[in-house]
């Protein structure tokens, strides 16, 4: 059964599963004692310190691990905001940060701090000279992914990093999804990154602080991990994630290149074989391993279960799932379709087979749930004698109703002439506009109703 999803957690590898099982013999001993059961936990934890801080780019006592990424992130951010008190309050971030990095922001919001988000383009991207423009006075700490997790843009960090150093500005780098690609290029200050991402085993994060950037660790102090990770270390499971980084990072070249043209296929073959597809996210500027696109007319939560059901593990940032009402917000923020978003990324030796088989499968399972939602035929529709304009109540239906309901009735209008939707169904600032950009319609705006909010859009074609 193909496994697509890598981004959330890779299968662990090989290598990890083998340094994981020696490791429990050798690295169950306090690494802090002197005699000899400790001393071989310390030579254990000091070579995978070592073995981190080479993939990193850094040096060995910059590296300390924590418990999990989200756990580094955490601890990232109130260490650096807490120890720059003096200079600011300010934090800026971009609009498309791993919710770890934004939960943090808001928890810092609401202690008094101010939070600053840095906007992207419809590529995902923010540029560097909007970055360099929110480092206003005041500015404790800027935040900025590596690449990001839903739609595989990567970021210009090395250009970020040198505006950040001009202004004085500590950078932390969430490189989760970037590192076992490669290290991050520029002069960034912190750095966090998660082990089963790469294929290590879950439980292991590592957060890099550079020598010379402030730092002041929240909570109980404690003599362990530089005291900026309290706890007994997990020896045996911080020895398999630095081998499988060190072991995955041999294979990048070799492995990108194989993924990258995968994923090149599935960029060109999901539009051409899915009518009203569009792929989002960079199609140069990217992660090797990660596609993700999404479908007019469809509910994202069901492509997914279908899709389980024929056999391929995929995810999704579509807002069309039982967890939330709202869209992603990394596709709000990019201001592109939201509704039936899947997200592919591929794990290391995914054959082309798999590949083919998942492109085989795809049409006829969106087909089917278009079908199940009385989604309207590509084909458009010719006006006759129609009313000059229509309006379409799509009030308590969720997404992709009211874009369906749109769809229908489009070719009902002549030329020039308006649709409106009603809808309370905030994916719909998102998705109408979007299926205006792709079927060549015009979107006239929203404008205040009685419930809801009325969409307007003007026939073209």
């Amino acid at each position: 059964m193909p496994y697509f999803d890598a981004a959330s957690s890779a299968p662990l590898h090989p290598v990890a599963r083998q340094a994981l099982q020696a490791s429990l013999d050798e690295g169950w001993a306090d690494p802090s004692r002197l005699y000899r059961e400790g001393r071989r936990a310390r030579l254990l934890l000091d070579a995978a310190r070592e073995a981190a801080a080479e993939a990193v780019g850094c040096r060995p006592d910059e590296i300390v691990f924590t418990p999990s990424g989200t756990h580094a992130l955490h601890s990232a951010i109130s260490g650096a905001l807490a120890a720059r008190r003096r200079v600011g309050r300010r934090l800026v971030v971009s609009a498309v940060e791993h919710s770890a990095v934004l939960h943090s922001a808001s928890l810092w919001e609401s202690s008094g701090g101010s939070v600053t988000e840095v906007g992207v383009d419809r590529l995902g991207s923010v540029t560097a000279d909007d970055f360099a423009g929110a480092l206003g006075p005041g500015t404790a700490l800027a935040c900025l992914q590596s690449a990001n997790h839903e739609v595989g843009t990567e970021q210009p960090v090395d250009a970020v990093a040198a505006a950040c150093r001009e202004a004085g500005v500590p950078l932390l780098v969430d490189a989760a999804q970037s590192l076992p690609w490669g290290p991050v290029r520029g002069d960034w200050s912190l750095l966090a990154a998660s082990a089963h991402k790469w294929g290590g085993p879950a439980g292991v994060g590592l957060l890099a602080v550079r020598k010379g950037v402030r730092f002041a660790p929240q909570g109980p102090a404690d003599e362990r991990e530089s005291g900026r990770a309290p706890g007994f270390e997990n020896i045996p499971a911080i020895v398999a994630a630095a081998a499988s980084l060190r072991a995955v990072r041999a294979e990048a070249a070799e492995q990108a290149a194989t993924l990258r043209g995968l994923v090149d296929l599935i960029r060109t073959r999901v539009p051409e074989l899915v009518p009203d597809v569009e792929v989002v996210g960079d199609p140069v500027r990217r992660l090797p391993h990660l596609v993700t696109f999404s479908c007019l007319y469809v509910d994202g939560e069901t492509v997914l279960h279908e899709l389980d059901r024929a056999g391929y593990s995929v995810s999704s940032g579509s807002s069309c799932t039982s967890s939330t009402l709202t869209p992603s917000h990394v596709l709000r923020a990019m201001g592109v379709l939201s509704e039936g978003n899947v997200r592919v990324s591929l794990p290391l030796g995914t054959s082309r087979q798999d590949v083919d088989g998942f492109l085989q499968v795809l049409p006829r399972v969106v087909a089917q749930v278009r079908e199940r939602l009385g989604a309207p035929a590509p084909a458009p529709v010719e006006p006759s004698d129609r009313d000059a304009s229509l309006v379409v109540d799509a009030l308590g239906r969720r997404c992709p109703i009211p874009v369906i309901e749109l769809a229908k009735v489009i070719g009902d209008v002549p030329v020039g002439a308006t649709v409106t939707v009603l809808s309370d169904d905030g994916a719909a600032r998102l998705d109408i506009p979007a299926w205006c950009v792709m079927r060549g319609q015009e979107y006239v705006g929203e404008q205040e109703a009685e419930r809801g909010v009325a969409y307007v859009v003007r026939r073209l074609v």
